[in-house]
């Protein structure tokens, strides 16, 4: 009689999944077994057209368990997420992991501040992330309401992490295992990175972007570069960021590889405009066009070239070579 009683559970679990009968229209994707996506419907900024909602909303789900990654930009977002979750999946959130600071990823942590506050609900962060969560978020969220609107922004407010990771940590979901990666320094001040190595998923947070200007913001270009690099070792088969990418045959995330070769441009371009004898006041000497047509290229080029400038120059100065002297110049 159990084991027909979790038949039906399951297929009623499966039907939910599709969609059918739950009222909360969430369009959960599948991106692996047990992990689902919800991405916004294109790329965007901030607007009040998307409540804010800009980077994806995903969950791992196993054994009755439920993890979920950056909940989202605002309390409303929240609840949505959690009615869905026990409507369409039959669970409750365990977890919720913060991947930075950044309020479009964290705000929605209060749709949950019954359960955290019960200690059934445990958000989870590096210390770095919580630090700078505690720095910026009232004046994040202050700016989230004036660029989302007041009325998507309604009821949010400000939860802190609960729990700290650190790095090689793993984290259990039924039976599936997360392995904790520490990035610093690269998209922001503390970058966290979950691999599901025997599905070959990577949780990137911030660090992978789809066709919407990555944003240097508190990070770093190099250390950025290098983090990709490491993420590119693992040779995931999806990663889950400001986008959600996957594999297309032997080629890795178009994602993966599209963010690091902005990156890498970016530093190119910078590093050249240094040799032209051009100053970080002529940042708009550094438009790079190619990339126009991403979301934010209007709103971050000039700003991701100056925290570049700042960066490199001193790694320029180092390298170039010393001015002629004038016996030199003389001859």
């Amino acid at each position: 009689m159990r084991a027909v009683g979790a038949l039906l559970f399951a297929l009623c679990v499966s039907v939910n999944a599709q969609g059918r009968d739950c009222p909360d229209g969430v369009p959960w994707q599948p991106v692996a077994p047990g992990v689902w996506a919800w991405s916004p419907p294109a790329p965007q900024e901030i607007s009040p057209d998307n409540a804010g909602h800009v980077v994806p909303t995903s969950v791992l789900i196993d054994g009755g368990e439920a993890l979920v990654v950056d909940p989202g930009p605002s309390h409303r977002h929240g609840e949505r997420v959690r009615a869905s979750l026990a409507c369409r999946f039959g669970v409750q959130v365990r977890w919720i992991v913060n991947t930075h600071a950044h309020a479009e990823n964290v705000l929605a942590n209060g749709a949950w501040a019954d359960r955290i506050e019960t200690g059934q609900t445990t958000v989870l962060a590096t210390e770095g992330t919580r630090r700078a969560m505690e720095q910026r978020c009232p004046a994040c969220l202050q700016s989230l309401i004036e660029r989302a609107g007041a009325q998507a922004m309604a009821g949010t407010a400000i939860v802190w992490p609960t729990r700290g990771l650190i790095e090689g940590a793993v984290l259990a979901v039924g039976a599936q295992r997360l392995r904790v990666m520490r990035v610093e320094q690269g998209h922001t001040e503390s970058d966290l990175v979950l691999w599901h190595a025997q599905q070959g998923v990577l949780w990137a947070g911030g660090l992978v972007y789809g066709e919407r200007l990555p944003e240097l913001a508190q990070g770093s270009v190099d250390g950025w570069l290098a983090a990709l690099d490491r993420l590119q070792a693992l040779g995931p088969r999806h990663v889950i960021g400001a986008v959600v990418s996957s594999a297309q045959g032997d080629s890795g995330p178009v994602a993966l590889s599209g963010t690091r070769g902005y990156l890498q441009a970016l530093r190119d371009h910078v590093l050249s405009a240094m040799d032209q004898g051009r100053h970080a006041g002529e940042s708009a000497t550094v438009p790079m066009p190619e990339w126009r047509g991403w979301a934010g290229h209007a709103q971050r080029q000039d700003f991701n070239v100056q925290r570049a400038w700042r960066e490199l120059e001193p790694l320029w100065m180092r390298q170039a070579p010393p001015p002629a002297s004038a016996e030199q110049v003389g001859r």
